[in-house]
């Protein structure tokens, strides 16, 4: 008794499984697959890269916004109010007396006017 009877495969239709059939070439099944892969990218493009993208390009526009005196969120959670600007770097007044240096990367957003005085 063989081992394709024993597995239940009769020695016929493994013979005819093996066998490739001529018209299934490389080039067909490339093809084939084309559509598929398009569609693939653009869905990976417009659900992961573009947000992306557009968020990044809104943080931007937030960073050169900042001005002095405006109150912000950081990305840590601390409220205050922008006291010092530098190039990479701004000063935040979250108390009386009490300043804390943040890189412009850690403002998360700009409050409205008003929530700092409201919060102390």
């Amino acid at each position: 008794m063989s081992l394709l009877s024993m597995l239940g495969i009769s020695s016929a239709h493994a013979a005819t499984t093996a066998a490739t059939p001529a018209a299934a070439t490389p080039e067909g099944g490339f093809l084939s697959v084309l559509p598929m892969l398009i569609i693939f990218i653009a869905v990976f493009y417009f659900l992961l890269v573009r947000p992306q993208s557009k968020r990044a390009k809104e943080q931007r526009k937030l960073l050169d916004s900042l001005a002095m005196g405006d109150e912000v969120l950081t990305t840590g959670g601390i409220i205050g109010r922008v006291a010092k600007l530098r190039d990479n770097y701004v000063v935040i007044s979250v108390g009386k007396d009490i300043e804390m240096t943040f890189q412009k990367g850690a403002v998360a957003s700009i409050l409205p006017k008003g929530t700092v005085e409201s919060i102390n």
